[in-house]
């Protein structure tokens, strides 16, 4: 079965007869660990998917929000070259957590049913399709 670029590898592709807990359990790494002693998100991957998409989102932002702000937050208190290594961070961390974003929303796009299939772009190479 095809599945998009953004796929997770921890991930098996639907059809697969365990596809479903695979992405259960990737899924519950990207949350945080609390959310495993709810056993509704276990039981209705949906949700936990949903859940999940709703975290990194928000990781997202809150790195962006970070970045845009360290270099004045801690000019007082931080010596210039760490300032730089917490910039550095988040320029890794920023493309990372947006990947994971993307990996997340394919991911609930396929526990709610949908399928995907290979298009051909307009210069002839295979694109995802959703």
């Amino acid at each position: 079965m095809y599945v998009p670029p953004a796929w997770p590898e921890e991930v098996l592709p639907p059809g697969d007869p365990e596809w479903e807990s695979s992405a259960v359990t990737w899924l519950l790494d990207a949350v945080p660990p609390d959310y495993r002693a709810y056993g509704v998100l276990r039981r209705h991957p949906v949700a936990l998917a949903r859940m999940a998409r709703h975290h990194v989102n928000a990781m997202v932002e809150a790195a962006r929000t970070g970045y845009r702000g360290a270099a004045v937050d801690l000019k007082d208190h931080l010596p210039p070259h760490a300032i730089e290594a917490v910039l550095e961070t988040y320029r890794r961390e920023g493309p990372r957590l947006v990947r994971l974003a993307g990996a997340v929303e394919v991911v609930e796009q396929a526990l709610r049913g949908q399928t995907f299939v290979p298009r051909m772009n307009t210069f002839g190479q295979k694109r995802p399709s959703r």
